[in-house]
């Protein structure tokens, strides 16, 4: 072989390695672009993903105003003589509540109450006025209207105990109403201290089955479960907070209990809850007297 031949033989064999050196180079890249893209590709699928999973949760999270319990459309409900509670029908959702008008000059009291069953001054209240009360309204000398709210939520370990107890006691309003005064009285009586769980909705329902003449229980169980008017109480409870209390001289709810008697409310720095409310009757009935006294004047005249 000659040496121009040898040389031609080994520029070719150059020239061919060089040829795979480039084809090898080239399927390389085009794999580093492959990798790139689905690399790309994956991690936008993931991103749409979780952004997904992010908007299911919080739509989930995101629960609409329900309708409110029957029996409450003024966001409490009235108990009047024998303990006997006033029918109404239930808010629609965003429908706006109904108040009850004040009865200012009326010789039965007017009481209203706004508490959260898991504050302790509410339960102290209950301890010392709720006999005085209930004897008041089962004789027909006070009716009681009660506004179960909740904003200490936070003082239950995450149970949400103000908001499944108030829930659970809508549940009475709209399915036993003639029995909401003993089960609101049943629950301050089995009230937990703050800073604990609460009572569970199997002993929540317990107080309301050991509630006398109870109706509806199985269909309460389920209500108090399912927690079907929680979301009333939020809308309820803002509805307190961002204020006027209708019928009463108070702006907005700021503590709990908040108690009024004839539209004025109670201190009880100044006066016991029943020296209170015989000032309010005693309101009551210097108004009807002065009244009584002009009528008759004009009649003379």
């Amino acid at each position: 072989m000659s040496q121009a031949t040898n040389r031609s033989t080994k520029n070719q064999r150059r020239a061919a390695a060089r040829e795979r050196a480039r084809k090898a180079m080239a399927e390389a890249k085009r794999r580093e672009r492959r990798t790139t893209i689905l690399v790309r590709s994956g991690f936008v699928t993931g991103i749409v993903v979780v952004l997904a999973v992010i908007a299911l949760v919080v739509v989930s999270g995101i629960k609409p105003s329900g309708p409110g319990p029957r029996n409450m459309a003024s966001d409490g409900i009235v108990i009047g003589k024998s303990l006997v509670a006033e029918r109404t029908g239930a808010l629609e959702a965003g429908e706006k509540p109904v108040p009850t008008p004040t009865k200012r000059s009326s010789a039965t009291a007017d009481i209203r109450l706004y508490t959260d069953f898991q504050c302790p001054a509410c339960g102290a209240f209950e301890k010392e006025n709720g006999d005085y009360i209930q004897d008041l309204v089962e004789k027909g000398a006070a009716t009681a209207e009660l506004h179960p709210v909740a904003i200490l939520d936070r003082a239950s370990l995450g149970s949400k105990y103000s908001t499944r107890s108030a829930s659970a006691a809508a549940c009475v309003a709209d399915l036993s109403p003639d029995s909401f005064f003993d089960f609101d009285k049943a629950l301050f009586a089995r009230q937990p201290a703050e800073n604990t769980r609460g009572l569970s909705n199997d002993e929540i329902m317990t107080v309301a089955h050991g509630v006398k003449g109870l109706k509806n229980a199985k269909k309460i169980d389920t209500c108090i479960d399912d927690q079907r008017f929680a979301s009333w109480v939020t809308d309820a409870t803002k509805r307190a907070l961002a204020g006027p209390l209708p019928g009463t001289d108070v702006k907005k709810l700021e503590v709990t209990p908040t108690v009024t008697v004839n539209g004025a409310q109670f201190d009880g720095t100044k006066q016991t809850f029943t020296e209170f409310v015989a000032t309010q009757l005693g309101k009551a009935d210097d108004s009807r007297t002065g009244g009584k006294k002009a009528n008759d004047e004009q009649a003379k005249r």
